[in-house]
């Protein structure tokens, strides 16, 4: 069976907080990264997730290796010690972060590209109409 697995890491990145979901689904990674501005409260990160969690934007997916969680109590209050002093996000996070900007680049230099197209075609067409125009006589 395989698991599925969400996490959370909030920091601060400029002048904003920023957090950064990473979910690990059948082996593969993405990755949303969501500003939030000033430092959130525990209370207001919480409600986030809970309005927001299905709205969000995940990156296309990327491997990911999974995984094995720790067995005893303080081998886990250690590893999470030890995540909570890293700095930034994962550079497999980093990776899927930047494919989607790229992807997201991408759509808008179709969409703008279609648009250009079109304004073209429109400019082609008034400059047809317009010449038939002269050519029909009074």
């Amino acid at each position: 069976m395989d698991e599925e697995s969400v996490k959370l890491t909030v920091f601060f990145e400029g002048p904003f907080w920023v957090g950064v979901f990473e979910r690990v689904s059948e082996g593969k990674l993405t990755v949303c990264k969501v500003t939030f501005g000033a430092e959130p409260k525990d209370g207001e990160v919480w409600e986030f997730i809970l309005k927001n969690y299905h709205r969000l934007s995940f990156s296309p997916a990327v491997g990911a290796p999974a995984k094995r969680a720790a067995g005893s109590p303080k081998r886990r209050q250690r590893s999470a010690g030890k995540e909570l002093r890293a700095l930034g996000i994962g550079t497999k996070s980093q990776q899927a972060l930047k494919l989607q900007q790229e992807t997201a680049k991408d759509q808008r230099r179709e969409l703008r590209r279609e648009r250009r197209e079109a304004g073209r075609d429109r400019q082609f067409e008034l400059r047809q109409e317009k010449r038939r125009e002269k050519h029909r006589g009074h």
